[in-house]
């Protein structure tokens, strides 16, 4: 397909969404105004379900299906990111200490501080997630603290410890077990935030854990053969 054909295929589709955002924008009540369609059919349903939070109404029950989406853009660039940074045949992983990926030369307040805020960081992201249909949102909030705590080994210098915090095969098997999971709570019907919210905090945490382990591992402990031939 040619460079213009690409161009007049996307004028046409940029075209029609425009049409229909302006039918649609058209069509929206007055700001400001008492009537609210959407509004009062999202209260009407949460009520019925008895649900604590509106938000986490919408997004695990009236809205489940676009969730799923969410989190399956998510697992697939983790996947992504694990298939295009993994280890290629002209690349090998350096000897530990080799180039000083080791524990870096931090202050040591800063090495406290991190491995302070760790366990508290943990204990807040399991919290979000537990209270997530309590609260707008929840599960993938608590996710992504819970993911990006573990990593705060890495900013107090202690790389070796994170990596082994953080098995790599263990948080791909989990990561595809909570968007599964997902998929068949959602399949099953209304009234299942609690555990809808839970297998979203499981696998947005585990999708943000790998996604930074590739980036390191690239970062730190792999290098192609000519950049070794060049420093040797």
């Amino acid at each position: 397909m040619s460079r213009r054909t690409r161009f007049a295929v996307f004028a046409v589709g940029a075209a029609g969404l425009m049409v229909l955002f302006v039918l649609a924008a058209f069509r929206l009540p007055d700001f400001g105004g008492r009537f609210h369609p959407y509004g009062e059919r999202a209260v009407t349903a949460a009520i019925a379900e008895k649900t604590k939070n509106v938000v986490s109404s919408v997004n695990f029950d009236q809205r489940a299906f676009d969730t799923v989406g969410e989190e399956l853009i998510l697992f697939a660039s983790a996947l992504g990111a694990v298939v295009l940074l993994r280890m290629v045949r002209r690349e090998r992983e350096e000897e530990a200490g080799e180039h000083g990926y080791g524990p870096a030369d931090v202050f040591d307040a800063l090495r406290l501080t991190g491995y302070l805020l760790l366990p508290v960081t943990l204990l807040v992201g399991v919290y979000i997630v537990a209270h997530g249909h309590l609260s707008p949102g929840g599960g993938f909030q608590g996710g992504v603290v819970l993911g990006t705590a573990l990593h705060l080994l890495y900013l107090t210098g202690d790389y070796p410890a994170l990596a082994r915090l953080r098995p790599v095969p263990v948080f791909e098997t989990a990561e595809a077990l909570g968007a599964g999971a997902f998929v068949v709570l959602g399949l099953a019907g209304a009234g299942l935030l609690i555990p809808m919210n839970s297998v979203v905090g499981l696998e947005v945490g585990c999708a943000f854990v790998l996604v930074l382990a590739k980036f390191f591992e690239q970062a730190l402990l792999v290098r192609t053969d000519e950049a070794g031939k060049e420093g040797s």
